[in-house]
């Protein structure tokens, strides 16, 4: 129970239910669809989402895919709920969250905060990973949020909600569930939320972070001489020399829809608002091209966009975050280096194979007081999703007995055995 002064309201049970007259809605623009002709001689996704992959889903999903079973096996499977934090300066704004507790005490508290094109579907695959373990591994009282503007959280309705506001959102959610001390996990805009958390509410709360979405630029020498001159000279391994080149051609191939959001995510809002297709195709090409082989299943990609259709405030909501964070920091992202100062706190990474931002570990070791790494050789962006047993067993491993962020949340919700 919570006092009328705290910044948060009472948690209520939420049930996935879309209104009949939207499922309406939505066969109505899909039985309209108008598709665009393609060069006979492009290869894959080399000018964007193929026009075979789309004709197939868009079919599926007016003809075949059915919303009502996708809806209930989430339901069954997600225990969600929604309640109002108060975010400072912008009032109160429902958060949808899933929260399940581990039936062992000693659990550690996780925040996993998702990223775009993601949603709290991310964390379905590792959450019964987490929760439950063997004897000798770690467990974990998991809480997800859907980001303000994505999925079924309320969005902000004024400029100004940055990542400062974002890590508010997490901190004060976990406070609420009665996690005083907590550890977080993120990925894509996830890291940034993260390292924020890490930024502004350590080593009170925030006790260790890790990420599998490192962004780094080479150490500027000014600011640590050593790092500068350790990243100079230090060569670069095969794995290292692979994961650069990929991000150069994430940046010189793939940077396209990062530019639109952070300037116009109005004028795509539209488009990706109005048409389901739209939709599909401009998240469908990242699925596809930001994962590591991964295959995906049509309803598997379908039962995602539908969750991004049907958010609560749209899909031209969850774009305004990068339009937020350029503002904040001119040049964010891949190109220019993060203004804010390492964190203290222990820093873990898994690093995946097919990631879109990975450098050299001499680059992102200083992001913090990094204790734990693990270098796979599968994965992509989406690694809850893909590679799910990997960055389960990466945390079980930094956080259980022997690992080095062993005991950072002691006693009753630290696993301290």
């Amino acid at each position: 129970m919570t006092s009328d002064s705290e910044p948060w309201g009472s948690e209520s049970p939420f049930t996935i239910s879309i209104p009949d007259s939207e499922l309406s809605n939505l066969q109505a623009r899909l039985a309209l669809t108008r598709l665009p002709d393609e060069l006979e001689d492009v290869s894959g996704n080399e000018l964007g989402a193929p026009l075979a992959d789309i004709q197939r889903l868009v079919s599926r999903w007016k003809d075949g895919f059915d919303w009502r079973k996708e809806e209930a096996t989430l339901n069954a499977e997600l225990p969600q709920f929604a309640r109002d934090v108060e975010i400072n300066g912008f009032g109160k704004l429902s958060v949808h969250y899933v929260h399940q507790r581990s039936e062992r005490e000693d659990s550690i508290p996780l925040l996993f905060v998702h990223g775009w094109p993601g949603n709290f579907l991310e964390v379905r695959k590792i959450l019964p990973l987490l929760v439950s373990a063997p004897p000798e591994h770690p467990t974990f009282h998991v809480v997800a949020f859907s980001l303000p503007g994505f999925g079924f959280s309320e969005a902000p309705k004024k400029k100004g909600f940055k990542l400062d506001q974002y890590a508010e959102m997490g901190h004060k959610l976990m406070l609420a569930l009665g996690y005083e001390q907590y550890v977080t996990q993120g990925g894509d805009l996830g890291f940034s939320i993260t390292r924020r958390i890490a930024q502004r509410y350590a080593p009170a709360h925030s006790k260790a972070w890790h990420t599998n979405f490192p962004i780094a630029h080479h150490p500027p020498f000014l600011a640590s001489p050593l790092a500068y001159l350790r990243a100079k000279v230090t060569p670069y391994s095969d794995f290292e020399k692979a994961t650069l080149a990929r991000r150069i051609w994430f940046v010189s191939k793939g940077w396209g829809y990062h530019t639109l959001q952070s300037t116009k995510p109005q004028t795509i809002g539209y488009s990706l608002t109005d048409s389901p297709v739209g939709l599909l195709s401009w998240v469908y090409e990242k699925l596809v091209d930001w994962t590591d082989g991964y295959k995906w299943e049509d309803d598997e990609v379908l039962t995602w966009i539908s969750l991004m259709y049907f958010s609560s405030a749209g899909p031209a909501a969850s774009l305004r975050i990068y339009n937020e964070i350029a503002t904040e920091k001119p040049g964010w992202g891949l190109i220019q280096p993060p203004a804010n100062a390492p964190t203290q706190i222990p820093f873990g990474m898994s690093l995946f194979p097919k990631e879109l931002s990975l450098t050299a570990k001499t680059w992102m070791r200083p992001l913090g007081n990094t204790v734990f790494e693990s270098e796979h050789t599968k994965g992509g962006h989406f690694a809850a999703h893909e590679v799910p047993e990997l960055l389960v067993d990466d945390l079980r491993r930094m956080f259980g007995k022997g690992g080095p962020a062993y005991g950072v949340v002691p006693g009753k919700n630290g696993y301290n055995k």
